[in-house]
């Protein structure tokens, strides 16, 4: 097995791992009994859509994903902040 097929079918197990994982974050989002599980649960989506995007972008040579990952991440960390904030508090803008 050369360098290149091996690092192909870890990037391919790679992205089959982070599909499960994005799969059970949504379910724990979709299904969790209180408002801050949901946060968590969306926390690790942001955080397994830009690994998956990244992992994608290697196995494709392409710069666009890596960038893409940059602003998941970007607004993730925002969204994660404004959330905790809201649940914190009862409000956003105060």
């Amino acid at each position: 097995m050369s360098a290149a097929a091996f690092l192909h079918f870890a990037l391919t197990y790679a992205q089959l791992c982070l599909i499960v994982a994005f799969a059970l974050a949504s379910w724990r989002m979709l299904k969790g009994p209180r408002a801050q599980d949901r946060v968590l649960a969306m926390d690790t989506l942001y955080v397994d859509a830009m690994l998956l995007f990244l992992v994608i972008g290697m196995d494709n040579g392409n710069v666009f994903f890596f960038e893409a990952a940059a602003v998941i991440a970007i607004l993730g960390f925002v969204a994660t902040v404004t959330l905790a904030k809201f649940l914190m508090r009862g409000e956003v803008i105060e």
